[in-house]
């Protein structure tokens, strides 16, 4: 095979050509050009969410989960408490992280297969005055759920309790605009729905919070306040930046732009969503999720009930044809995931669809094709 393999995974991506030969240049992290990229960068990611009159928009180093502690550190004071909504693995992380970072966390748990609930939040939060924000993943990508950010978002206001979103799966795929939805903090990364490649987060911090977050966080390294002075005075990074990262994200935020933006992405994503679905079904492989909150990004699918599937020989045998699967992430039943993002459509999803069926056949799951 002469391509490179297509990753249908939430993250690292499939990269246009475009992207890989934005990296094929050396930067010098203080020079003006490279300067001018991060500039650049940060002004059309605000323009994204609408956020140019609300927010700022500070890049980190490292993967998404890196952006999450950090901004978890940098709006929660030491003695503040946070509240998880937990509905999957990654709402899990997100407690963790608080926990390690010395802040009192509370859990409201959520069976993985349903949305976190808004009307449970309110009833947490009226019991306990003492939490002051509240964390939620957009898009569980554990399993593909699409969590409610605008009701999360507006019971947390009426009670005036500081938001952080984990949007690492849904920023720049689903909307989400500042203009309509109050949250303090908002984090996604590069090699997500926007097709860059791994390696920078980044976070968007509501301006009237700002100036509070100064000195709150225990790291020099991940204090976002400290990154986003610096930056203001400098144009600057603080530490070496991800230069390749940084440039291939630029282009590939360029190619975001002439696609159509979000609401072109989102229809890509939808029609490999439905592709995929269609294609899964004939193959007898149901979807994990009731439809009405399945995101278009990733579908948990119930592995096959038989005895001779192996998820890791399903796996090779579909990476032997060209595609990248993804693990399940639920701890009670087997499952896998196919992710639908990615500079991709429909002819690859279908292709991926063929790629599983002989990979079924290889197993003795599928009888053969007729021809």
């Amino acid at each position: 095979m002469d391509r490179d393999k297509i990753l249908l995974t939430p993250g690292p991506l499939t990269t246009t050509l475009r992207t890989k030969l934005a990296m094929l240049r050396d930067w010098g992290s203080w020079d003006a050009d490279f300067n001018a990229v991060t500039a650049s960068l940060r002004r059309s990611l605000l323009a994204i969410i609408n956020g140019q009159d609300s927010h700022v928009v500070v890049p980190l180093q490292g993967s998404g989960t890196f952006s999450v502690e950090a901004a978890v550190a940098t709006l929660v004071p030491r003695d503040g408490h946070v509240l998880v909504l937990d509905n999957g693995a990654y709402c899990k992380r997100a407690a963790r992280l608080t926990t390690l970072m010395g802040r009192r966390c509370t859990v409201v748990a959520f069976d993985e297969a349903t949305q976190v609930d808004p009307a449970a939040l309110e009833q947490a939060l009226k019991s306990d005055a003492s939490i002051t924000h509240v964390v939620m993943i957009h898009c569980e990508t554990g399993t593909g759920v699409l969590n409610p950010l605008q009701a999360v978002a507006e019971v947390c206001a009426r009670y005036d309790k500081g938001l952080i979103v984990d949007a690492m799966s849904s920023f720049a795929a689903i909307e989400i605009d500042a203009r309509k939805t109050r949250f303090d903090a908002l984090v996604a990364a590069s090699g997500k729905c926007l097709e860059g490649v791994p390696g920078m987060g980044f976070v968007f911090i509501r301006k009237a919070v700002l100036d509070a977050c100064a000195g709150r966080s225990q790291s020099l390294a991940m204090d976002l306040h400290d990154q986003y002075v610096y930056m203001e005075k400098t144009t600057q990074w603080r530490f070496t930046p991800p230069t390749h990262v940084v440039v291939a994200l630029h282009e590939a935020l360029a190619q975001f732009e002439l696609e159509g933006g979000q609401r072109a992405r989102l229809a890509r994503y939808t029609r490999n969503y439905q592709t995929l679905v269609a294609g899964m079904t004939r193959l007898g492989l149901r979807p994990f999720l009731d439809p009405a909150i399945q995101a278009p990004i990733i579908v948990t699918f119930h592995a096959p009930d038989d005895p001779k599937y192996d998820f890791k020989t399903f796996y090779a045998a579909a990476r032997a044809r060209g595609f990248i699967l993804y693990p399940g992430k639920l701890t009670q039943i087997e499952t896998f995931r196919v992710g639908c993002i990615g500079a991709i459509g429909p002819h690859e999803m279908e292709q991926a669809v063929q790629a599983m069926g002989l990979a079924l056949q290889d197993m003795g799951l599928q009888p053969p094709a007729r021809t």
